[in-house]
């Protein structure tokens, strides 16, 4: 079955040039205000290892959604009032953490976003105008129905943004299937420079390796965040712990873990095993297969 045409054109919104000049501006203040840190990263989900945004999507859709629900049933419009207004609230934070998240996006990403984003604003400027009416006694179911059709086409771009451009989504989820069980040689021990970031080749998957003396930390060579080549990237000292920053957004992982210590990335590294047997260093890769 064939995408429906009114949704086919939803796809030509990642090639509209037009919309760059709009969403480049957007991007550099939203990175100007919410500068890198322990709020961006929280805003990002770092601590809870996926993106916030999702989450608190919940709030005000579901808020929205009862709400409509209740408009139908005679008698529920200060149940309405109040359900309507939480989803304005909540709307604030919710945003924040989706601009947090798409300034970190590619073109295509941001091209989609800023439309997602200019939806979900004239719902809400709806839905606070609905809440005004109520407030003043008046129906406003109109307008609060209105609010949930755009708010509904907003979502779906932001699904788009999700499923089919990926923003968000763990760049390296397949390597634990791509690579076989046990252990692997990747080359001399002797071959690898000291101290420097090394791209090596485990069959088609791309590793990133570290070598200090004669401890060795490997790691999937692309980005959680948006698959950038953290080989090309920066190492930095993070308490003794060194880390590998991404080249594209500044993702920073620890080396010798895999953990996310800097978003936007959200989800670990794939971390290799390593041993040195005779003068070969080997990987494994736990749980792969």
């Amino acid at each position: 079955m064939k995408t429906l045409r009114p949704l086919q054109t939803i796809e030509k919104l990642e090639n509209a040039e037009a919309l760059d000049p709009i969403a480049n501006r957007a991007r550099d203040l939203v990175q100007a205000v919410i500068k890198p840190g322990a709020l961006r990263d929280i805003l990002h989900g770092v601590p809870i290892g996926h993106p916030l945004h999702p989450l608190m999507i919940l709030v005000p859709m579901g808020t929205w959604l009862s709400a409509a629900v209740l408009d139908a049933i005679p008698g529920s419009q200060k149940a309405s009032a109040i359900l309507i207004g939480t989803g304005v609230v909540s709307a604030a934070p919710t945003a924040l953490s989706g601009w947090t998240d798409w300034s970190e996006g590619h073109e295509q990403q941001l091209r989609v976003g800023i439309v997602h984003a200019a939806a979900n604003g004239i719902a809400v400027g709806l839905y606070s105008l609905s809440l005004l009416q109520r407030l003043r006694g008046k129906s406003g179911k109109a307008l609060s129905y209105a609010g949930l059709g755009v708010v509904s086409a907003g979502g779906f771009l932001g699904g788009h943004m999700s499923y089919r451009q990926a923003l968000g989504a763990n760049h390296v989820e397949d390597v634990p299937h791509r690579v076989e069980p046990g252990w692997h040689g990747i080359g001399a021990l002797a071959d690898l420079p000291e101290g420097k970031l090394e791209k090596k080749l485990l069959g088609e998957v791309p590793l990133v390796v570290l070598r200090r003396g004669s401890e060795v930390s490997v790691l999937a060579n692309a980005c959680s965040h948006l698959s950038g080549p953290l080989n090309e990237g920066e190492l930095k000292d993070d308490g003794g712990d060194p880390c590998v920053v991404c080249p594209w957004h500044d993702s920073a992982f620890s080396l010798r873990t895999g953990e996310v210590t800097q978003g936007p990335a959200t989800s670990p590294q794939p971390v290799f095993e390593t041993r040195v047997v005779g003068g070969t260093v080997e990987v494994l890769l736990p749980h792969a297969g």
